[in-house]
């Protein structure tokens, strides 16, 4: 995709008139009829009333990674310095976990809760030169860790990865898929849902890398489809991906066939998530940070939420178990 040949769908809305550094995490409350997100390097968690338009925003004291909703009521929220628990908004946040990282290098990233009421946190190197990223499963109902709250390391810090990305499950439970996004690859994992064991990591869905001088000059552009940032998956069991510097959310069928490669009024698309009362609404959280001055003349809802309707439902936002 070339930023110098702006495509705007007219099928795309914009939620609310605020705009993020790094919108992320979004997902709809389906008992409050509201859609929440994160602005990462903001230190925000924001909620919107999408029917009035309205925003409101709570500050936090480090950066967020991700988000989700608890089956007792308030959020539970992956913080640079640790896990905490909210129980209204706004409201106390209670430590219940720190990661095993360096948080002057690091912080939490993507995440969000699989059908069993377990919070999967990824990481970010902030350096890009430690590539030292896992993905952690933060579970307080585990058999053999009774009344507490128990961390496992699902994917190790190796050496391999900076950022993760793409966390998502299929509907039946049995797919997990995950990225790091430097790498413009996605892998799906079987995934057995009552111990959270994964195995079988494979190729679901992979991207060509970003050409070298991106985006070129407006006589000669260069042709960058973006690497994957956020996901989600709908009630087909379609998986939709953000494409960050990609202009683009691309939809695959569940055998990683591209189904739909859609523009979007951003060259950077973070997070996908399904929303409304039919869950048939597409919100798309996005970036401004550090973005060039005439890219956001050119794409001035770049750090906003955009919306679009869609055939298939999505499913509905996993909440934490306490």
């Amino acid at each position: 995709m070339n930023p110098s040949a702006p495509e705007h769908p007219a099928t795309w809305q914009t939620v609310a008139p605020h705009r993020c550094q790094l919108g992320e995490s979004p997902f709809w409350h389906p008992q409050e009829q509201m859609l929440y997100w994160l602005d990462i390097p903001g230190r925000q968690v924001l909620r919107a009333n999408t029917y009035m338009g309205t925003v409101e925003t709570w500050d936090l004291p480090s950066e967020p990674g991700c988000i989700a909703p608890a089956s007792s009521g308030g959020l539970v929220i992956a913080l640079r310095h640790g896990v905490f628990r909210a129980r209204e908004w706004g409201g106390e946040l209670q430590l219940l976990a720190t990661l095993d990282y360096d948080t002057t290098q690091m912080r939490a990233n993507d995440g969000k809760c699989d059908a069993q009421g377990r919070l999967w946190i990824g990481t970010l190197d902030e350096t890009r030169q430690l590539k030292n990223v896992g993905l952690y499963c933060l579970d307080t109902h585990h058999p053999e860790h009774p009344g507490q709250v128990h961390i496992s390391c699902k994917i190790a810090p190796n050496g391999s990865f900076t950022t993760a990305n793409a966390l998502a499950w299929s509907p039946d439970n049995r797919t997990l898929y995950w990225a790091n996004s430097p790498s413009h690859t996605v892998w799906a994992w079987d995934f057995e849902t009552s111990s959270g064991a994964m195995s079988a990591q494979r190729v679901f869905a992979s991207f060509e890398p970003k050409p070298e001088g991106w985006p070129g000059t407006a006589a000669a552009p260069l042709v960058y489809g973006g690497r994957p940032d956020g996901a989600a998956v709908d009630v087909a069991g379609n998986y939709w991906v953000a494409m960050y510097e990609g202009q683009r959310v691309c939809q695959f069928a569940p055998d990683g066939r591209l189904l739909a490669d859609i523009p979007t009024p951003l060259v950077c698309p973070t997070m996908p998530c399904f929303g409304g009362e039919d869950l048939k609404t597409l919100y798309l959280t996005s970036a401004s940070k550090n973005r060039p001055a005439d890219e956001l003349a050119t794409y001035p809802l770049s750090g906003q939420v955009v919306a679009m309707r869609v055939a298939v439902a999505g499913l509905p936002v996993q909440f934490f178990r306490d």
